[in-house]
């Protein structure tokens, strides 16, 4: 289960013998490997139960670490890791819209961090077809020699800055660029070329208003999800019914309902799903 940013992690291992007998080790050491590589061993105090290890950490980075536990005397080892979320997760709804997808009553919160890591699946689910959703700053290496630049991650709300490659390359001036926000196409306003070389753009993607078809395709996504965790059902004839999390749909596997899809039909991405 991933942890947020800011929120304290008890990071627990056991200690035992080799006949398997929970002992306390004559030292134990706690390394936690951060996602930039560097490595923090915070103390770690002498267990209160023989051979039980608990440490209270507060991470300071987003992604994945790598926690490991080694002991003496006896010789034991542990292995974990600990993912832990940016403080600004790309989800398009909230957690108590998808309560309300699901029916599952506000006052009821001991799913509320599974539900959370769903409703992040299905807006990255959602992304794949109507590309960005949730607003975000974008870094892009692309290839000028033309009237023209095209930006992989649409839609594009705003362009922050273009810088070449190498140092022998023609500047131009963000000024100059007009973006076209959902094909991601750039031109230039001084109706010049871009010189040839390869140029580091950076944009600000996504939607600022994201359309209620798009939002609620989402939360059908994650209801459909969230059945893979509660068991479907068969359709007794002809096949799998929409929901059913046991029949796929063609070339998509079982991860996307069709009723979602048509939600997002208005809204597809060139080159997606037909």
């Amino acid at each position: 289960m991933p942890f947020d940013l800011g929120r304290t992690v008890r990071l627990t291992a056991q200690c035992r013998d080799a006949g398997g007998t929970l002992t306390t080790a004559a030292a134990a050491v706690l390394t936690i490997t951060q996602p930039d590589g560097v490595n923090v061993t915070p103390a770690v105090p002498a267990p209160g139960t023989p051979g039980q290890y608990s440490v209270d950490w507060l991470p300071t980075q987003p992604g994945l670490h790598q926690v490991r536990w080694t002991f003496t005397t006896p010789a034991d080892a542990y292995t974990d890791v600990l993912d832990v979320r940016p403080a600004a997760p790309p989800a398009m709804f909230s957690l108590a819209d998808a309560k309300r997808q699901i029916n599952m009553p506000a006052e009821v919160t001991r799913d509320d961090d599974e539900l959370r890591e769903w409703t992040v699946s299905a807006t990255r689910a959602v992304e794949y077809f109507v590309g960005a959703i949730v607003q975000r700053t974008v870094t892009s290496i692309v290839t000028g020699g033309g009237f023209a630049l095209v930006l992989p991650t649409t839609p594009v709300i705003a362009i922050t800055s273009i810088d070449a490659v190498t140092d022998i390359q023609q500047f131009v001036d963000v000024a100059v660029l007009a973006a076209d926000p959902i094909t991601g196409v750039i031109d230039r306003t001084d109706g010049l070329a871009f010189p040839p070389g390869r140029y580091r753009i950076a944009y600000t993607a996504g939607r600022r208003v994201i359309p209620a078809n798009i939002s609620k395709a989402g939360q059908l996504i994650l209801q459909h999800l969230w059945r893979t965790q509660r068991g479907g059902s068969r359709a007794s004839t002809g096949g799998g019914e929409d929901y059913s999390v046991t029949e796929p749909i063609s070339g998509l596997g079982y991860a996307t309902p069709n009723r979602a899809l048509q939600l997002l039909q208005p809204d597809n991405e060139p080159g997606g799903f037909a």
